[in-house]
């Protein structure tokens, strides 16, 4: 048998190579794969015996070509450097990998642009459905993927007319500041993203409840928000400065913080060491969300299933990709509370005795 001529480098075999090796055009081969009756049994054999000595995997856009798919899912997020997208979307790649799908991502650089992005840029990817992230579908695009039914899973957010996963953010931080509670913490803050953001709305929604129930007063003093559009607020530099804000009441800071991220945690962190406090013996902290870093800090936090929510948006995006017909679905995903070395009781300090001079 004739050998391949040699490459620069690795390259996958190509149909053209299955082509010469087993003597026919590349039309014939793209038959074979696609199992047009039009072959002879003889010419698939050997198509096929060549195409697996050769390790020839077709890409999943070739495959897809004959039944009119691309074998790709586009995902709509506002931000490409936040945790909470990165381990959603490790979900949902894992998921896409066993349907053989590519996984295409496009970034909106801040919720305001949504419509003007989808119009200038989204629209114009042939993909076969789209997850989309955290953000208020425009009413003009959800009517018009209705219409063409095109297949869309919402994650992180909610429309009646498309498939949508959410997590319970203020059962959350009922959670959360429940725990604190538990604790026998009475003066307790929260620490909060930018509340014009649905889940830092939410997650306020949620402490309130709790400190309301348990017949705590809320000190205005002690609740933050941050004013970032930057992700919202949802960042390190956001935790740290608003830490500082609380740091800077002394004795009358509360003894312990429910924060809306994990992320804002780790900053609030670094602005308690800067102090010289420390967490838990000065004051707690519950973040939210459980990424990966909040168990190297060792934050007690209120864990998101985040894998199993990307999973779960890619499955269902399958489903639909297979049936257009079947009736929209609204899953909502409970958090849990993990407690971790950052909460503790209240030390009750005792009340240092001035130094008598002997002499």
């Amino acid at each position: 048998m004739e050998a391949l001529p040699e490459r620069n480098g690795y390259l996958p075999p190509t149909i053209y190579d299955i082509a010469k090796r087993a003597k026919v055009g590349i039309g014939t081969v793209s038959r074979v794969f696609n199992n047009h009756p039009s072959v002879s049994d003889a010419t698939r054999k050997r198509v096929l015996k060549v195409a697996n000595s050769l390790n020839y995997q077709p890409h999943p856009y070739a495959r897809g070509l004959a039944r009119k798919r691309t074998n790709s899912i586009l995902a709509v997020i506002p931000f490409f450097t936040t945790f909470f997208f990165l381990e959603i979307l490790q979900g949902v790649q894992e998921k896409l990998g066993e349907l053989d799908c590519d996984l295409l991502l496009y970034g909106v650089h801040h919720p305001d642009h949504v419509e003007s992005s989808l119009r200038q840029n989204v629209l114009r990817s042939r993909v076969d459905g789209i997850l989309f992230f955290s953000m208020a579908m425009p009413a003009a695009f959800a009517k018009q993927y209705a219409q063409m039914k095109t297949p869309v899973v919402l994650i992180d957010t909610y429309n009646k007319d498309f498939d949508s996963l959410t997590v319970e953010n203020s059962f959350g931080a009922f959670l959360a500041t429940n725990h604190l509670i538990s604790l026998g913490h009475k003066r307790i803050g929260m620490l909060n993203a930018n509340i014009e953001s649905l889940p830092a709305h939410q997650r306020l929604k949620g402490f309130q409840r709790a400190m309301n129930e348990a017949e705590i007063p809320i000190d205005p003093l002690y609740v933050k928000k941050s004013s970032s559009t930057k992700l919202d607020g949802f960042t390190r530099e956001a935790g740290y400065e608003l830490m500082k804000e609380f740091i800077a009441l002394g004795s009358e800071m509360p003894t312990a913080i429910f924060v809306s991220s994990d992320i804002q945690a780790s900053g609030a962190l670094a602005a308690l060491t800067e102090a010289g406090l420390r967490c838990p013996e000065d004051i707690s902290i519950v973040g939210f969300d459980d990424i990966e870093l909040a168990s190297h800090l060792g934050i007690t936090t209120i864990r998101q299933p985040m894998a199993e929510m990307g999973a779960f948006a890619a499955g269902r995006l399958a489903e639909r990709m297979n049936n257009l017909n079947l009736p929209p679905t609204h899953k909502m995903f409970m958090p849990s509370l993990v407690v971790r070395k950052s909460s503790a009781p209240p030390v009750v300090r005792s009340v240092k005795q001035k130094k008598v001079s002997l002499v």
